[in-house]
Parts: structure tokens; sequence; C-alpha cells
């Protein structure tokens, strides 16, 4: 078998993404059996089951190219996702906003899944067969998840008064953290250069777009705000995230080693 060379830009970027995949979908097992109806309960499971197998082959990409430890051995994707501490994510931070009811679960869903709709269009032709592998099937996998959220949000937007307010309270929350998906740093001007990350500045107008024609048809208002919050490429994260890491690593912490 080829070794895997060392690219730790790449890697550092397949880590990016595998932590946007792995946080969100721990965020939405959190429905389970709490969801409005049982279909719905199935569903975002099936959504979360997407972003798992995501996270899966990207933290695997992530170790093979970071290369070998002092020791000689190579972070699997368990090491990554149940033997890191917090600083350590650098997942978005819209990824591990509280859920809160469903509205705000949906208005989140929608958000995230217009980004990664362009987001893994652009990967799909990434120079980096690892991560343009993962990219031709979650592209597909990507915009069932955005047909699924325009339809909640849609139903709640222009349903009752209730659900009308609730969503948009959900909107208005999540919205500002949006931002972070679009930032840039060294790292990835670097690898936007090499042709293997896509570039924000093309995504941005795309998610825009997607965004607003769906939030006017729902009879909501894009919200208006200055807040930029920031810091979770960098390892910084909201209050909340402690006790989404323990949850998710808890049971592999306590019996280190085991297998089924």
């Amino acid at each position: 078998m080829t070794a895997v060379q060392t690219d730790t830009d790449t890697a550092v970027y397949a880590l990016r993404l595998g932590d946007d995949a792995l946080v969100l979908a721990q965020r939405l097992c959190e429905w389970a059996a709490r969801a409005p109806q049982l279909e719905e309960d199935v569903a975002l499971l099936n959504l979360a089951l997407d972003l798992l197998g995501q996270a899966r082959s990207l933290l695997t990409r992530a170790g093979e190219l970071a290369g070998p430890d002092p020791n000689g051995t190579v972070r699997t994707e368990d090491d990554l996702a149940y033997l890191r501490d917090e600083p350590e994510f650098c997942n978005a931070l819209l990824m591990e906003v509280q859920s809160g009811d469903f509205g705000r679960t949906m208005a989140r869903q929608l958000l995230v899944s217009a980004w990664q709709v362009p987001l893994w269009t652009a990967l799909a032709a990434s120079a980096d067969e690892g991560i343009a592998g993962v990219a031709g099937k979650a592209v597909k996998e990507a915009a069932y998840h955005l047909d699924h959220a325009r339809s909640w949000v849609l139903r709640l937007g222009d349903g009752t008064a209730e659900s009308h307010r609730r969503l948009q309270q959900g909107l208005d929350d999540v919205w500002p953290y949006a931002a972070e998906l679009f930032e840039r740093d060294a790292l990835l001007d670097r690898l936007v250069e090499r042709g293997v990350a896509a570039d924000p500045a093309l995504l941005e107008p795309q998610w825009r777009a997607t965004v607003q024609a769906v939030l006017a048809e729902a009879t909501l208002t894009v919200p208006e705000t200055t807040w930029r919050p920031t810091g979770g490429r960098r390892g910084q994260h909201l209050t909340g995230f402690g006790y989404l890491l323990a949850e998710l690593q808890h049971l592999h912490r306590s019996h280190p080693g085991a297998t089924w």
C-alpha cells in the first residue's frame, strides 16, 4: 500500500470540514425521540448519519495527511473524534450552536445546507483526491438536506403567527454565526491557490441568493446585525460545546480500547 504524502495544510482543512460534519451530526442527534412527529425523528437522524459518514472519511483523511506522530502512529478517525479536547476542534461555531426549539434547528439547517451545496460542488474538483471523493457523494446529500430544511422553513415561516414568530426568532439567533463560514486565513488562501480548497468569495453569493429566496417565500425577514462571532476555526468555542463534547466522547473515554 502506497504511503500518503504528508500535507499539513490539507490535513487541517480536512479536519475543519470533518469537525463541521461531526459536531452538527451530534447536535441533530439531540432530536431523537423529540421531533414534532415520528417521521421527522427518522429524517433528522438520517441527516445526522449522512454528516457522520462525511466526518468519518474526512477525519481519516486528516489523519493520513498529518502523518505519524513521534511514536510513528497515525491518528485514526476515532482518535480525532474521541480523544481531542475542546481547543483542538476547529468546527465553525454555527455547527455547535444549541438547537433550541425546532424552528431554530431548521433555520440553522437552512443556513448550513445552503452553504454546503456550493461547497461540495466546488470540492468535487479539489486537487486532493480524498476530499474530492467525499465531495462527490456529499453534494447529493447536501442537496437533500437543503430541500428538507427549505420545506420546513416554508411550512413554519408561512404557517401560523406562532410558527412564524418562533422561526424568525430562531433565524435571528443563528444568523450572525453564518459569517464565519466565509472567513479567510493564510492557510485557506494557500489551499485555494493550490486548487485544494473552495474559495469562500465564490461560495457566499450562491449561499446568499439561495437563503434569501427561501426566506422571501417563507415571509421571513433577513436579520440585520453587525455582530460576527468567530473563533471556532481557532479552537475557541461557545459555552455549551464542552457539554456536547462530553456526551460525544463519554463512552469511548470510559472504556478505552473497547471494541464491539
